[in-house]
């Protein structure tokens, strides 16, 4: 089916058609005259990834899907800020996202994303269709308001046009950045990690999130906290804050999780059969200690009860044992 094409071109129409072939023309001249200096790209690349604000927005991550044990799997990689700062840093990478047509009739957006390293003419494109919806606990909700429309088809966009500037620069380029960013998150701008530590839980007790939620998301209590478990708690903090991920999530109430008193019980599942009276647990493990085996321990006990044995200083080949 041939589709109807406009009887004329007004004249903004091809002011604007030659103003972009203009521009391409441009573009390559000039990357042509005055190539990237890679070592000045390098140098920049480092200052910008030493820098926390940066840091604190290369990462991001939210869930997908669950394992086996019911436990949330995490998606992590690096953001679209880290991609159009190194596409900065790199030097003559053109890039962006442009809606080509949008279908309120079907709640649909045609659209495409592009990055375009102009001096060596390497480019990545890819076209898609964004649907006018959102998923939501309740369900795909249905978009219909000009704003959420425009959030959702950004938000789409801002996913794609990352890959496609990830696709033009070097890899090694790429992957020296994110190493230097990580780096830069551990060090915390030179504070001090105990320091770091507190700022953590009260910036995360604004959001309602309790010290013991933190623990029992890194595995350990605050005072064994490592600088890469405040480091990943950052990366969280940020998705929390930008919405990507949802507080339940992440930190999913206290009768999710197994207890001690499940595992002493024999129970695998959270809060199944909790003991009534307090101590219910210890005395039947204390009758049956010698009749029967003991109970298995959930995956996330076991990462603790790993966490404080590698403290402790045991050795590798004690593991089967102490678990």
């Amino acid at each position: 089916i041939a589709l109807p094409s406009p009887s004329r071109v007004g004249q903004a129409t091809a002011i604007e058609q030659s103003r972009a072939v203009a521009e391409v023309h441009a573009a390559i001249f000039v990357a042509q005259q005055f190539p990237r200096n890679v070592e000045l790209a390098i140098r920049a690349m480092r200052e910008s990834c030493r820098q926390p604000a940066l840091a604190d927005r290369a990462f991001f991550r939210f869930p997908r899907g669950k394992d086996d044990r019911g436990k949330v799997n995490h998606v992590t990689g690096p953001s679209v800020h880290l991609a159009r700062e190194l596409a900065r840093t790199w030097g003559n990478v053109q890039y962006g996202i442009a809606e080509l047509a949008r279908d309120d009739k079907a709640g649909q957006s045609e659209m495409i994303a592009f990055a375009w390293d102009v001096q060596t003419n390497t480019r990545a494109s890819t076209a898609f269709i964004t649907p006018h919806r959102r998923d939501t606990k309740n369900g795909v909700v249905d978009l219909t308001e000009m704003r959420d429309i425009y959030e959702n088809n950004a938000n789409n966009g801002a996913r794609r046009v990352r890959e496609m500037i990830f696709a033009v620069l070097p890899a090694w380029f790429t992957e020296e950045a994110k190493a230097i960013c990580n780096a830069t998150m551990v060090d915390g701008g030179g504070k001090p990690l105990a320091q770091r530590v507190i700022e953590a839980v009260d910036v995360f007790a604004e959001m309602g999130i309790s010290k013991a939620q933190l623990a029992a998301k890194i595995g350990t209590e605050s005072a064994d906290w490592t600088p890469q478990d405040v480091a990943q708690l950052g990366v969280i903090y940020t998705s929390l804050r930008n919405g990507e991920i949802s507080k339940d999530e992440e930190f999913p109430a206290a009768s999710d999780r197994v207890t001690a008193a499940d595992v002493l019980n024999g129970n695998t599942k959270p809060g199944a059969d909790k003991p009534q009276g307090g101590h219910r647990g210890q005395a039947v493990a204390a009758q049956d200690r010698g009749t029967r085996p003991p109970a298995k321990a959930a995956s996330g006990q076991v990462s603790i009860i790993e966490n404080h044995w590698k403290r402790l200083g045991y050795a590798e080949h004690d593991r089967e044992e102490m678990l």
